[in-house]
């Protein structure tokens, strides 16, 4: 069998993006720059911008008042947005683009009241993200990791 690999490979638009936010941010600003989750799953770019003067962080709490905060490409809840705008911080959106569309659907939903389902895994930035887009108590979000969940779920709608 032979495999052949594409060249060049690289960052999807959204990832790309989201390292020249924070790269952007240290060059204009300087250190320290506050991103919530690391930006990329990738230790050879978190390690670079680590060096460079970047601080990833998982709570908002993390951070000083006054300080500048990036929230990675992968988005986040509601919940983690209204506490970074109740601070004095600075805050840069590197959000992946069709990470926001999918967020966008599911606010839509959730003012609707329908539920929505999400494939994915529990605890990844990405699912706690747009898990924390759902408001509505009369619908539902429900997070299927497996075949089984399917299997024991049930929905309203």
């Amino acid at each position: 069998m032979q495999i052949l690999l594409a060249n060049p490979r690289g960052f999807c638009a959204g990832v790309d993006r989201a390292i020249s936010i924070v790269e952007n941010a240290l060059a204009i600003y300087g250190a320290p720059i506050y991103v919530r989750h690391e930006v990329v799953h990738n230790r050879y770019v978190v390690d670079s911008l680590r060096e460079r003067g970047a601080i990833f962080i998982e709570q908002i709490s993390e951070v000083p008042d006054g300080a500048i905060l990036i929230f990675s490409a992968h988005g986040v809840s509601q919940a983690v947005r209204n506490e970074a705008k109740s601070r004095d911080l600075t805050v840069f959106d590197a959000t992946c683009p069709l990470v926001t569309k999918v967020h966008m659907e599911v606010a839509r939903a959730s003012r609707r009241g329908e539920e929505s389902i999400l494939i994915g895994h529990a605890g990844h930035p990405e699912v706690e993200g747009t898990m924390g887009q759902y408001s509505n108590p009369e619908g539902g979000m429900y997070l299927v990791e497996s075949p089984d969940d399917v299997w024991k779920l049930t929905v309203k709608n």
